[in-house]
């Protein structure tokens, strides 16, 4: 079976082995925060071929979240401490990326409200998404409320009311992110209500595996997938949040095996897609029984 190429669309790749990443049945990945000369190399030319889409820094409050995080690298988070330096900075960004990334993390200061607006407003006078992380109480609230288009996280911190879940659904993005909640039961459970019911009340739903956040694997997360069955999401959906229309270039991917039928068998199966050069297939379908 053909696939169109997979796309994680939330890592990190400053964070790890980009070679294994490139080198990874995945076709597209989406950075989600490293500093802009980085991002803008993956941007040209991503590992192995990928197609990365790229967002440049985290905007934060002053002293905000990832401010202080060993992994934050120099230049990788900017301060928004006034709407003016918020309209100044994505602007400064908007050619260069191709998403806007804020951050909404309570017990650390949190950008204010009048901050979020510009920086939202702006970023999308010049045709670009923005994506929170949203983490705490009334911080998935907020994003909607400032007009943010993709959420980074399923939220983990609190159960999102069926109120909240509903109007999320009719115009916001949800990437899944459920694997890094494995060591946790109780925040894992929290995740998968939250995306079982958002995902019943028709929003749309993303594979992304906050890569370089833990020990997550390079390239296709099978613990990812199974949290998106655990969610109730079927065959068609799985398949649509992970599929991307980029490939990359002489790469074709397949899996030898037949379609699942259900997703009692779409973990097993994703583990038998592999990614090869179109002028490889040949060899590659030698002994295939179809």
């Amino acid at each position: 079976m053909l696939l169109a190429g997979l796309r994680d669309h939330h890592v990190h790749l400053g964070l790890v082995d980009t070679d294994a990443v490139g080198g990874s049945v995945l076709s597209a990945v989406d950075d989600l925060g490293w500093n802009l000369d980085r991002a803008k190399e993956w941007r040209r030319r991503g590992p192995g071929g990928l197609r990365v889409r790229v967002t440049g820094p985290f905007l934060t409050a002053p002293d905000g979240y990832p401010f202080g995080r060993s992994w934050a690298p120099p230049g990788g988070v900017v301060a928004i401490d006034s709407a003016r330096t918020g309209v100044a900075v994505v602007e400064a960004l908007a050619d260069s990326v191709d998403l806007i990334k804020v951050v909404l993390h309570s017990g650390m200061p949190l950008l204010g409200d009048q901050e979020l607006a510009a920086v939202v407003a702006t970023a999308h006078r010049w045709g670009k998404p923005v994506v929170a992380h949203a983490e705490g109480e009334g911080q998935t609230l907020r994003a909607l409320a400032a007009g943010m288009d993709v959420l980074a996280h399923t939220p983990w911190t609190e159960r999102l009311s069926d109120e909240l879940v509903a109007a999320l659904s009719r115009g916001v993005v949800m990437i899944s992110s459920l694997a890094i909640q494995l060591g946790d039961e109780e925040s894992y459970a929290v995740a998968v209500d939250n995306l079982a019911r958002f995902h019943r009340a028709g929003g749309q739903v993303r594979y992304g595996t906050d890569l370089g956040n833990g020990s997550r694997p390079p390239g296709l997360d099978l613990d990812e997938l199974q949290g998106l069955v655990d969610a109730g999401l079927g065959v068609e959906a799985i398949m649509e949040a992970i599929a991307t229309a980029d490939q990359v270039p002489g790469w074709l991917t397949w899996s030898p095996q037949e379609p699942p039928r259900s997703t009692s068998e779409i973990v097993d199966w994703f583990a038998t897609v592999r990614r090869c050069r179109a002028d490889e297939l040949a060899d590659e379908l030698e002994g295939v029984a179809w």
